[in-house]
């Protein structure tokens, strides 16, 4: 087990000595601590044990994406100690209530900026976190979904002994291809992870905070649909998003896909009742 020490903090270069530190708890990946340097500085340590540098890199990548048209937490470095791996963020002060109309502001603007070769997908795989994230880069949006998402997910779970679904998914891979011809998808930069987890407000101006990304281009209902699977989103901050980007018809139908996507992700790492969760989702996908 993990153990910050003051040796592993002599590694992280604050602007003075490490005099403090607080873990802080809420994630279910990373380790997280409040650190306090002699000179009264706070800083953001997360810290991944036994990893690899691509997997903060991706994180790091993601926030300087996303903070083109956002507020997101500055990167301050990135490094390992021994197999160790971590994440120095600068200190935010913050809360989990504040202006969903602006959060939902925010999202359509990072959904604003497209790829620069306007394909789906992203420079690089993912293979350092606990689900594996295919991003080679393709022109259709549809065949990305099903072959870099939703396939890899359903060899997981089949690997796994979760799986007895092929009937449902083949009927539910159809019913999305049919849905998808009627609409033309535009390369959306996404959050890729967007629960209400990965959201906070600015405790002294209230302003939107994105943090914790998984991001590539895709379609921007995707993010939306995450965000409809745990809840913590209010009518406001579908208020806010539609004043930027408003809702293409037939939405509610696609949305159920993305839904199923993250129930099939909840059910490779946390197994449980996610399960059948996505079974039932499935269900529902084809009797609509």
């Amino acid at each position: 087990m993990f153990t910050l020490s003051r040796e592993f903090l002599q590694k992280v270069p604050t602007d003075s000595p490490v005099v403090d530190f607080q873990e802080v708890h809420g994630g279910d990946i990373n380790r997280a601590y409040a650190l306090t340097d002699s000179q009264g500085r706070h800083y953001f340590l997360k810290v991944q044990p036994k990893s690899v540098p691509e997997f903060f890199q991706h994180e790091a990548d993601g926030l300087h994406l996303l903070g083109q048209a956002a507020r997101v937490p500055k990167v301050l470095a990135l490094g390992e100690v021994g197999k160790d791996q971590w994440l120095l963020l600068e200190y935010l002060h913050t809360t989990n209530s504040g202006n969903q109309y602006a959060l939902g502001q925010g999202l359509a603007k990072i959904h604003a900026i497209t790829s620069p070769n306007h394909k789906f997908g992203l420079d690089s795989d993912f293979k350092a976190g606990k689900t594996i994230k295919i991003n080679s880069w393709q022109s259709d949006w549809t065949n990305f979904f099903i072959e870099q998402r939703l396939n890899v997910l359903r060899r997981l779970l089949i690997s796994e002994g979760k799986w007895q679904d092929d009937a449902a998914y083949n009927q539910a891979i159809s019913i999305f291809r049919k849905l998808m011809a009627k609409r033309q998808v535009q390369p959306s930069l996404l959050h890729g992870d967007f629960w209400a987890g990965n959201f906070m407000f600015d405790a002294d101006n209230g302003e939107a905070i994105f943090i914790d990304p998984d991001v590539y281009y895709g379609d921007s209902e995707f993010d939306i649909g995450i965000t409809t699977v745990f809840g913590g989103f209010t009518r406001d901050f579908y208020a806010g998003y539609q004043s930027i980007r408003p809702f293409q018809t037939g939405v509610d139908q696609r949305l159920m896909f993305y839904q199923l996507y993250y129930l099939m992700v909840h059910a490779h790492l946390f197994s449980g009742s996610y399960i059948s969760a996505y079974r039932g989702k499935l269900r529902q996908i084809i009797s609509q």
